[in-house]
């Protein structure tokens, strides 16, 4: 029978079960029905990639004047790309299996993926042990593709030769390491693509290693920084990031940049600074809003600049109002960490804040100083909680009253205090 005429059978065949009272089966017949339709539409994907195998073979798109199969396909099947990639990438696959994996998909008894994944072991096996093991091998993946979805297939035919050929087992899996190794090594990246509004976007893939190393800095900063934090993973993510940057500019010890050390410079005018009018410009060109640039002066180095009437500079004076060496560290006996309630990021990742503003005349003492950790940092110039210093030199904060009407303040208590 032609192969149209088998499809145009199968079809009505199937529309008829589909008319069908299924609310009338009993629970016996209905889950032998689903079992059926299963095999069912594993059988049909089987036919299906034959088809499509032999219209690549043909060169059918290109007779019909598409680029590729899959450009054909996707017009052809209205898929979008990706699907119509797999799915001659699949049919490749299944085309090259051994018979018993063909005849298993057009019997039913393995899905599509299943034999796909089968497919790509057993290729992998014939190339480390040969033929002979590779056949052994599809009987097992056989066997093991009734009890596992095709995830768990992949990962237990990672091992397969432990079944099949131990005695060549632990070669094979130490080259295909190796290989592993060589492909994240090769396909390493980070693309950094700057938006119009200055944000960036980060994309990229990180080698075993390496993101075992940003796994181990960024964990302990994404837990959430107390009962009030509302930020999502991804946002809290985000300020890991932020964070462990920060801590690599704070060490001095990154590569000079143009002949200065690595940092971060905005350019303000000092009155719209006081005034907490006007935005910052960051010499990427990019500016900042009034209250950004405000809590960035908080733990930063002020150099003041004498401009003349055109805005050009005529002298630079030296830093000034910066909390460090002793008082910074007087400030960290003192705090232990983030001072926020329910904070416990240490003093490495923490910034000095004015309790009173220096750019608003504060001084830059011991008792007008508070350790915070970026998020709370931020958390403090943009909220309406406020903080200062009790009788025993210590800090609290006051929380807004949107919060608590009755605005008791509040300690860290996770910080040992002695």
């Amino acid at each position: 029978m032609p192969v149209i005429d088998a499809l145009e059978q199968a079809e009505a065949a199937v529309a008829a079960c589909f008319d069908a009272a299924t609310w009338a089966a009993s629970e016996h017949d209905l889950v032998v029905a689903l079992d059926a339709a299963h095999r069912l539409e594993q059988r049909v994907a089987a036919v299906k990639l034959a088809l499509v195998r032999e219209v690549d073979g043909r060169g059918i798109a290109a007779a019909q004047g598409a680029s590729s199969t899959v450009v054909w396909l996707r017009e052809r099947l209205r898929l979008d790309g990706g699907a119509a990639r797999r799915l001659v990438g699949l049919a490749a696959s299944v085309d090259a299996a051994p018979c018993g994996v063909r005849a298993a998909l057009a019997g039913g008894s393995v899905t599509v993926e299943q034999a796909r994944v089968i497919a790509e072991t057993v290729e992998t096996v014939q190339a480390a042990a040969g033929v002979e093991v590779a056949d052994k091998a599809v009987g097992v993946l056989l066997d093991w593709a009734g009890q596992f979805d095709a995830t768990l297939l992949r990962r237990m035919g990672a091992r397969i030769l432990d079944h099949v050929a131990p005695e060549v087992a632990d070669a094979a899996a130490e080259a295909a390491l190796r290989a592993q190794e060589a492909r994240a090594a090769r396909d390493r990246q980070v693309t950094v693509s700057e938006q119009s509004d200055g944000r960036l976007r980060l994309s990229g893939i990180l080698d075993a290693e390496a993101a075992a190393v940003l796994r181990a800095a960024i964990d302990p900063l994404t837990a959430p920084a107390g009962p009030d934090d509302t930020r999502s993973p991804g946002q809290r993510r985000h300020d890991a990031l932020a964070d462990i940057c920060r801590l690599a500019l704070r060490t001095g010890d990154l590569p000079e940049n143009g002949g200065d050390p690595a940092q971060i410079v905005v350019t303000t005018n000092y009155d719209s600074l006081t005034r907490q009018l006007g935005a910052g410009a960051l010499d990427t060109g990019l500016h900042l809003t009034p209250d950004t640039v405000r809590r960035l002066a908080c733990d930063a180095a002020v150099l003041p600049a004498v401009l003349d009437g055109t805005g050009q500079p005529l002298d630079l004076g030296r830093q000034r109002r910066l909390i460090t060496g002793p008082l910074r560290r007087a400030l960290v006996l003192r705090d232990r960490g983030c001072a926020f309630p329910g904070c416990d990021r240490p003093p490495r990742w923490c910034d000095a804040h004015h309790i009173h503003h220096w750019a608003d005349g504060g001084p830059t003492t011991l008792t007008n100083a508070v350790l915070l950790c970026g998020h709370h940092h931020r958390h403090l110039h943009h909220t309406d909680w406020n903080v200062r210093l009790t009788a025993d030199g210590h800090p609290e904060f006051i929380p807004p009253t949107w919060l608590d009407p009755t605005q008791i303040p509040r300690r860290n208590h996770y910080h040992r205090r002695t």
